[in-house]
C-alpha cells in the first residue's frame, strides 16, 4: 500500500519511506492510500483471538507485504504482549485498561509497534536514524522504552520544564543508552513547533536522518486501532455489542485510529472526543470552526495541546464534511473541576482509581451516553503516575507497581534547551555524535 499527504494527494510514498520520514516531503502527514473493510470471517473469530492475532490481521492491509506476513506475525505478538482488559465499573459504564504495558501508559502500544518497524526497517540502512519525539507526559516515556537500545537509532525526547509529572519525567530522563531527554523552557506546543522546525530545516537534515515517533509517524498511530477491535470483542463477549467510546483526546492520534478501525468495519455506534480544557476540537464540533490556541496547563498534562497535529487525518477520513465529522464525534472539553469530582466520586461510588485523563473520558461519557448503549471509556494511564492528584481525591495512597518504582530510582539525565530552534540545533549536534 501507499501513503498520500495530507497536503498533496497526488504526493505519494511506500511505506519504508513514510515510516523513516515521517512527515511528507511537502510536510504533509501520511495517510493510508485506502481503507480495507475486514471480512465476515474477521468478526466471526474476532472474539476468539489474541491481541497480538488482531494486530497481525488488521495491521497486515497497511504494512504487508512490505515486512512479510511471516515475520510481521512474529512483530505484532512480540509489541502486542501485555494485557488490555475491559474492566466493569457499573451496570452501564467499562474501562479499557490501556496501562498494563511496560511504561503503564497506552502510548506503549504505538510505541512498541513502531520501534520494531523501524528497526526491521533501519537494517537495511547504513546511517544512524534520529528519532525526534515532543512529550507533554506518556508520550516519552513510551518512545524512549520502546527504542531503548534499538541499534542504529537515537532518539531525542522533547518535553516542556516543569510541566510533567514527576513520575513520567523519570520514565524517560533515567535511562541513558541511546536515549537523550531534553528539557525545552517552554509548552508542548514549543516542543512540537520545535520537532516540526527540525523536519524542515534542509541543512539538518542533510547531516541528520530524521524521523519521528509521535502520532504523526502513521506506524505510531496505526496500531493504536488494534485495541479498539479487543475492547469491543471483550465487551462482545460480555454481552454487550452496542457501544460507544469515550477517548480522552490531546494530539487526536488515538481518536484517528478508532475511527479507522470503524471505517474498518468496527461497529462503535459514536465516538466522544472528550478533551480538558483545551477546547479546539469540541468548539469545532459546535460551530464549525478550527481555532488553534495556545494550550493551557491541566492536571491531565498528556492532554495539553492546543494544536492537534492529527485532526487534519480526522478530516480527511470524512472529506472535510463538517456533517460527516459530526454524524461520528461527539466533543466535551471537560474542566479541572470536574476532573478532581470525577476522580474523587468515582472512587466513593465505585471503588475504582481513575487518572486524570481516564477521568475525562469518564465523565464525558456519563454526559453524552446514549441510553440504549454501553458505553467504553478508554484508561489511558496507571492512576500511580499521577499521585499529586489522585491521592488527595481519593485520600489514600495509589499503591506503585513494581516497574514504576525501578524508574523513580534512577538517576535524572538532561539536556536543557530554550525554546528557540537554534538552541536545539545544538543539542542534536551535540548528541547525534555521541
Amino acid at each position: 500500500m501507499q501513503f498520500y499527504s495530507t497536503n498533496n494527494h497526488l504526493l505519494k510514498s511506500e511505506l519504508k519511506e513514510a515510516v523513516l520520514n515521517g512527515l511528507a516531503a511537502d510536510k504533509g502527514l501520511f495517510m493510508p492510500e485506502s481503507i480495507p473493510v475486514l471480512s465476515p470471517k474477521f468478526w466471526q473469530d474476532l472474539p476468539h483471538m489474541s491481541l497480538g492475532e488482531i494486530g497481525f490481521e488488521t495491521l497486515k492491509h497497511f504494512f504487508c507485504p512490505d515486512i512479510p506476513e511471516p515475520l510481521f506475525k512474529t512483530l505484532t505478538a512480540e509489541a502486542f504482549n501485555f494485557p488490555i482488559p475491559l474492566v466493569p465499573v457499573s451496570n452501564d459504564l467499562s474501562a479499557l485498561e490501556l496501562f498494563h504495558g511496560p511504561t503503564l501508559a497506552f502510548k506503549d502500544v504505538g510505541a512498541r509497534f513502531l520501534a520494531r518497524v523501524m528497526a526491521y526497517f533501519t537494517q537495511q540502512t547504513t546511517k544512524d536514524i534520529h528519532v525526534l519525539v515532543a512529550t507533554s507526559g506518556d508520550t516519552g516515556s513510551a518512545v524512549a522504552n520502546g527504542f531503548l537500545g534499538v541499534k542504529g537509532v537515537k532518539v531525542f525526547v522533547l518535553y516542556p520544564k516543569g510541566l510533567v509529572s514527576e513520575v513520567q519525567e523519570k520514565q524517560f530522563t533515567t535511562l541513558g543508552q541511546n536515549i537523550t531527554a531534553i528539557e525545552v523552557d517552554g509548552t508542548f506546543d514549543d516542543c512540537q513547533r520545535l520537532v516540526k522546525t527540525a523536519f524542515m530545516d534542509d541543512a539538518l537534515k542533510r547531516d541528520m536522518t530524521l524521523t519521528s515517533a509521535n502520532s504523526i509517524n502513521l506506524a505510531r498511530f496505526l496500531p493504536q486501532m488494534v485495541y479498539y477491535f479487543y475492547g469491543y470483542a471483550q465487551a462482545v463477549k460480555q454481552g454487550h455489542e452496542n457501544c460507544m467510546m469515550s477517548v480522552p483526546s490531546g494530539n487526536f492520534g488515538n481518536l484517528t485510529a478508532g475511527l479507522i478501525a470503524r471505517q474498518m468495519g468496527l461497529p462503535v455506534k459514536r465516538f466522544i472526543a472528550a478533551t480538558n480544557s483545551n477546547a479546539i476540537v469540541p468548539n469545532y464540533l459546535q460551530t464549525g470552526s478550527y481555532e488553534p490556541a495556545p494550550s493551557i496547563a491541566t492536571p491531565a498534562n498528556a492532554m495539553d495541546v492546543g494544536d492537534p497535529s492529527n485532526f487534519v487525518r480526522i478530516q480527511e477520513l470524512f472529506k472535510h464534511q463538517l456533517a460527516s465529522v459530526q454524524a461520528a464525534i461527539d466533543g466535551l472539553a471537560v474542566d479541572n473541576a470536574h476532573i478532581f469530582s470525577t476522580i474523587s466520586e468515582v472512587f466513593a461510588d465505585y471503588n475504582y482509581v481513575l487518572d486524570p485523563h481516564g477521568a475525562i473520558a469518564y465523565y464525558a461519557l456519563t454526559q453524552q451516553k446514549e441510553p440504549d448503549t454501553h458505553g467504553i471509556f478508554l484508561a489511558t494511564a496507571h492512576p500511580a503516575k499521577f499521585p499529586e492528584t489522585v491521592e488527595k481525591m481519593i485520600d489514600q495512597t495509589v499503591e506503585q507497581p513494581a516497574r514504576l518504582k525501578s524508574f523513580m530510582n534512577g538517576t535524572k539525565q538532561v539536556q536543557s534547551t530554550s525554546a528557540q530552534y537554534d538552541d536545539l540545533v545544538s543539542v542534536l549536534r551535540s548528541g547525534s555524535t555521541e
